[in-house]
């Protein structure tokens, strides 16, 4: 896949899978934007970025908020013209009905995680090359959920349902795709000193018996940007190592519970 030049958007960039795809969209030869309201792990990503050969910049704001989005949108414009790929990968959470939510949290996180994107998009909308691509980072909590996830867990259903309405608006435009991450073990992406420390049981509640690498999502992100990849459009791919798949009880595959670990 050949990604010289093309210029990629991703949201979210600093830390996590969102500072593993800007480094690696960069390796490969393209040119990055990226936003994150953390502005030292922005700097330092970009820094490193850079030193590596890549060519990117960073801009400092919160994508819940209207006009760091059209003046994100403005900056990325006048520094490329024009726009490749999208990769809205921003999110965040702030709990649910337990820790009683308020009204304005619920409603920033679907700001963030949903608003966010589709405003995104619209501003795009004239700047995208022949060929473009967008992809959103939902989740398989999209489908399945902890107690007190209601916030994040709405926003994530929330990306997964635009994604397949703006491919039906912008069919023969852009492709718009979604990916929808399981365990993933962001620690060195947080921290170069990481070390995993993951038991058997976690690795057996995964079919592939590990966990997931921000890599097997970029690696999937940049399988739905490609050209080669033109004919897959409106779809949601799970990343999960097979987790959502397998059927667990008590007693299975190294796993146990017991009741009072649910009060």
């Amino acid at each position: 896949m050949d990604f010289t030049n093309k210029v990629c958007v991703v949201t979210g960039g600093a830390l996590g899978i969102g500072r593993c795809m800007t480094q690696e969209f960069a390796k490969l030869g393209a040119k990055v934007a990226f936003v994150d309201m953390n502005e030292a792990a922005g700097k330092e990503n970009l820094e490193l970025i850079q030193k590596a050969g890549g060519e990117a910049f960073f801009f400092h704001g919160n994508i819940g908020e209207e006009q760091v989005l059209r003046d994100f949108v403005q900056e990325v414009v006048s520094v490329y013209g024009s726009v490749d790929y999208l990769i809205n990968n921003a999110c965040l959470t702030r709990g649910g009905i337990l820790n009683k939510c308020r009204y304005d949290l619920f409603n920033y996180v679907l700001q963030v995680g949903v608003t966010a994107p589709y405003f995104l998009t619209l501003l795009f909308l004239p700047h995208f090359n022949p060929g473009a691509s967008i992809v959103n980072i939902a989740s398989t909590r999209a489908f399945q959920s902890q107690p007190n996830t209601e916030s994040y867990t709405a926003a994530k259903g929330g990306i997964l349902a635009l994604t397949h309405a703006l491919a039906a608006s912008l069919a023969g435009k852009v492709r718009v795709n979604c990916i929808s991450p399981g365990w993933i073990d962001t620690g060195e992406y947080y921290d170069a000193s990481y070390v995993p420390n993951h038991s058997e049981a976690d690795r057996l509640q995964h079919t592939v018996k590990r966990i997931g690498h921000p890599m097997d999502i970029v690696r999937a992100v940049l399988f739905l940007c490609s050209d080669e990849n033109s004919f897959i459009n409106g779809q949601n791919l799970i990343v999960d190592g097979g987790m959502s798949t397998l059927m667990i009880y008590h007693g299975d595959h190294g796993w146990t519970y017991t009741p009072e670990d649910d009060v």
